[in-house]
C-alpha cells in the first residue's frame, strides 16, 4: 500500500505539465502501483474486520 500511495502522489506531477484530471485517472489505473495500493487497502480492511484476541491486549 505504502509504494502504491507514495507513486500515486508522485504522478500528480503529471497535473501540472498539462494533464487533466481525466488523462490521471486514465493513466493511474493502467499503472501496477495501483493494484499494489487496492490490495493493499484490503489486506488492511480483512484484518482489521477479521483481528480477534482481546480487546485491551496492547496494554499488557
Amino acid at each position: 500500500m505504502v509504494i502504491g500511495s507514495s507513486v500515486l502522489v508522485l504522478y500528480l506531477n503529471l497535473l501540472t505539465i498539462g494533464y487533466s484530471f481525466l488523462d490521471y485517472v486514465n493513466f493511474i489505473i493502467r499503472r501496477p502501483e495501483f493494484y499494489y495500493l487496492i490490495i493493499g487497502l484490503i489486506i488492511i480492511t480483512v484484518t482489521l474486520i477479521l483481528s480477534g484476541g482481546k480487546k485491551y491486549e496492547l496494554y499488557l
